[in-house]
């Protein structure tokens, strides 16, 4: 779905086909620093075991897996989403320029084109994102158009553009990161991104077969479990949960493995590339934890986009349902949005 809106951005921007890709970006190179001797202070421990891997319930859609078996080993966690506060000490650090701040480069974008393609004046090609904007009214829930906004100036220190700020905002959970911008971050950090294997399993906290981290239902105090949407998507919200945007990391009750917002608040970058059918190819003998880079890689022309998890304060049950603990989607790379963030691991 992400995908589709970094699209439906550049059709609006550029005139062209819907077939046309987005802006080229520049692969981050290692900054690695030496990890920490108290890295682990603000991480979990996940312990080794077998995922039952896939849809729990009858919301499963087609890219979710059905239920099968995958090993892993046993790594470590953040505890909480990487927040401003720590992105901010990641930049400060490196000068590190995240996807949405790079200018854009007509010359290569234009060689990804069609023929033709006629350039956007200057005020158009300016660095930005796409934030999320509450329509007044009910919409024609299949074109994300109608609540997804290109806006210049929008990126991790103005999430909702120009005039927005992470001032006060320092622990909630860095957001407009494209899986690049997290990788770079791991990466400084001494980490890595989770394989989805890894994130689903951490998600469900030890326990079998749960819909969602806390258990089967949302009951009627939802608002207090995670921070998603309440209400008819995307025009009433009814902030069941306190907040319209992201909440303070560890706002709400942590998991089995006491991993907090593993549902809702922001969308989680994983390292694996979006192939539906992958780990559903592998068997508790052969699958394994590392996200193969090659062989996780888009199969039979599919897009290459990159695996996000755990929903966020824009899912809802009328749309998404992004919190469960099996919801699946993929994203482009270099795509960030305003409920995307990430967290990382270690083995």
């Amino acid at each position: 779905m992400i995908r589709i809106l970094s699209l439906l951005m550049l059709v609006n921007l550029l005139g062209c086909s819907p077939d046309a890709p987005k802006r080229p970006t520049e692969k981050p190179a290692s900054i690695h620093k030496k990890r920490p001797a108290n890295y682990r202070e603000s991480m979990q421990f996940i312990p080794a075991g077998i995922l039952n891997m896939g849809g729990d319930n009858e919301q499963a859609s087609r890219n979710e897996f059905p239920k099968h078996r995958v090993i892993l080993d046993s790594f470590w966690m953040d505890t909480y989403e990487v927040t401003n506060a720590a992105f901010a000490d990641f930049v400060k650090a490196t000068a590190y320029l995240t996807v949405a701040e790079r200018p854009i480069d007509w010359e290569e974008m234009a060689k990804t084109l069609p023929p033709g393609t006629p350039r956007p004046p200057d005020s158009i090609l300016q660095p930005g994102a796409l934030v999320f904007r509450q329509p007044g009214q009910r919409v024609d829930m299949s074109n994300p158009a109608n609540w997804w906004v290109w806006t210049i100036g929008a990126n991790w220190r103005q999430p909702e553009g120009p005039g927005s700020s992470i001032e006060g905002k320092e622990n909630h959970p860095v957001v407009q990161v494209a899986w690049e911008d997290a990788a770079a971050y791991a990466d400084w950090a001494g980490k890595r991104l989770p394989t989805e294997a890894e994130w689903e399993w951490a998600a469900r906290g030890g326990e079998e077969n749960l819909i969602y981290p806390w258990g089967n239902n949302l009951g009627e105090n939802a608002g207090k479990l995670a921070n998603f949407w309440q209400g008819p998507f995307p025009y009433i919200n009814e902030l069941e949960d306190g907040y319209a945007t992201t909440a303070p990391v560890g706002s709400y009750l942590p998991n089995g493995y006491g991993l907090y917002d593993m549902a809702g608040n922001a969308w989680e970058w994983c390292y694996d590339w979006f192939d539906p059918a992958y780990y559903r190819k592998q068997t508790a003998s052969t699958a394994n934890t590392r996200g193969p880079d090659i062989a996780a890689r888009p199969l039979n022309g599919m897009p290459a986009e990159r695996v996000v998890r755990g929903g966020s304060f824009l899912c809802s049950e009328n749309y998404c349902s992004g919190y469960r603990n099996a919801r699946r989607m993929g994203s482009s790379p270099d795509t960030g949005l305003n409920h995307t963030g990430f967290r990382c691991v270690v083995d």
